[in-house]
């Protein structure tokens, strides 16, 4: 496995979110960087109305400005889409070595909301999102409001590896997602599975 300084990370947010301090993506992002890895955390264009290309090219531009190592890119919520989108246009030189995608909404509830309707109507391509990385992981939790079937079922077309918690909702700051030991964890070692807060003793 790669050690610090080696890997370099891309964080991606969600709807709505502009990187609170108290959000686990961001406390992951200190965390990676207190270890001394490179972190790209950028903040996405228009956060409550976004447009797809628009955020497909901005995270594109950052993989470009991600360098050379272990290249990880971890997203949560609807930037799970923006990967979606990406990843089968990918270069080769583009490719990234891991994925960790979290909670995705399910296409059902984005054509709820009209800002993000759009998103909803990205395909969904399992050979060039399988392409885009050499290891994928899909995380979602069981009562998810923006995902009431389960990630797991919403996307099952990826045949993605895939951790469920139980009861953790969007995996966000309302759900109690601050700081999350086991995506830090996953960081460091792509074989640890993802699970909830409350089990590394977290309240």
């Amino acid at each position: 496995m790669a050690g610090p300084g080696s890997r370099r990370f891309l964080i991606l947010h969600g709807w709505q979110n502009r990187r609170p301090p108290s959000h686990w993506q961001w406390q992951l992002a200190e965390a990676l960087r207190a270890e001394a890895e490179p972190v790209l955390y950028p903040q996405l264009p228009d956060p409550d109305r976004p447009s797809p290309t628009a955020w497909r090219e901005l995270v594109r531009a950052e993989l470009g400005q991600l360098g050379a190592g272990e290249r990880i890119v971890i997203a949560h919520s609807l930037a799970v889409l923006v990967w979606l989108d990406l990843a089968p246009a990918l270069t080769a030189a583009e490719r990234v070595d891991r994925v960790l995608l979290v909670s995705p909404p399910s296409r059902e509830v984005l054509r709820s909301h009209v800002e993000v309707a759009a998103f909803a109507d990205i395909p969904i391509d399992p050979a060039g999102v399988g392409a885009a990385a050499a290891t994928t992981r899909l995380v979602g939790s069981d009562d998810d409001p923006y995902c009431p079937g389960g990630a797991d079922v919403e996307y099952a077309a990826l045949r993605l590896d895939t951790d469920v918690l139980s009861g953790a909702g969007h995996l966000d700051t309302e759900a109690g997602y601050g700081v999350w030991p086991a995506v830090l964890a996953w960081c460091h070692d792509p074989r640890t599975r993802l699970t909830p807060r409350a089990e590394h003793g977290m309240t």
